[in-house]
């Protein structure tokens, strides 16, 4: 019998990239992420601005192929209508151990083929990585993540401390055909 007690309850970002997207992978991801028993806290598409991009990505800036991963997260390598992933965040028991042994290893020639990344990932013959997911790889990494990724109000539960201030912000709304100037 598992002891409970050693397990430590997680938040994990997870990212169906663009190739996933493309591929129509997602059906396929999610049903293969269940089996992880978490729960779903908060769930969008995005469009994956640069900025986006390179601040999710901002600990490999100094890496040869920085460049080619903002691309890839953005989906300017798989056609116009696939700038957008799909972000999620779960939460549960050592979530972040169960989302990766089921997205298995970066690399999917190394990952086990009976993971997400070792059955759908690829490497292009430009040596590129499309491994169709993301995944946080630590606490701290998860945090950081969601909160680049997710507004509080975007997530159905308070899973980090939040403060509300008051602010003017411009925002695109509903347009009301009935609405006078």
């Amino acid at each position: 019998m598992e002891n409970n007690s050693d397990k430590k309850f997680q938040q994990t970002l997870v990212i169906v990239k663009p190739d996933g997207l493309k591929k129509s992978l997602t059906g396929n991801i999610l049903t293969r992420l269940s089996e992880a028993k978490l729960r779903i806290v908060a769930a969008k598409v995005v469009q994956v601005s640069r900025e986006l991009a390179c601040k999710h990505y901002e600990h490999l800036k100094d890496k040869p192929f920085f460049d080619e991963v903002v691309k890839y997260i953005r989906g300017t390598l798989h056609g116009e209508e696939y700038h957008r992933v799909l972000a999620i965040i779960y939460e549960g028991a050592d979530a972040i151990k169960k989302v990766r042994e089921i997205a298995g290893v970066t690399n999917p020639e190394e990952a086990d083929p009976t993971t997400i990344r070792g059955q759908y990932g690829r490497i292009t013959t430009k040596g590129m990585y499309e491994n169709v997911i993301h995944c946080s790889a630590s606490d701290e990494e998860a945090e950081n993540e969601i909160k680049l990724w997710f507004e509080p109000d975007d997530i159905v539960e308070e899973i980090y401390p939040v403060e509300t201030i008051d602010t003017l912000v411009k925002k695109r709304v509903w347009k009301n055909v009935n609405r006078t100037k």
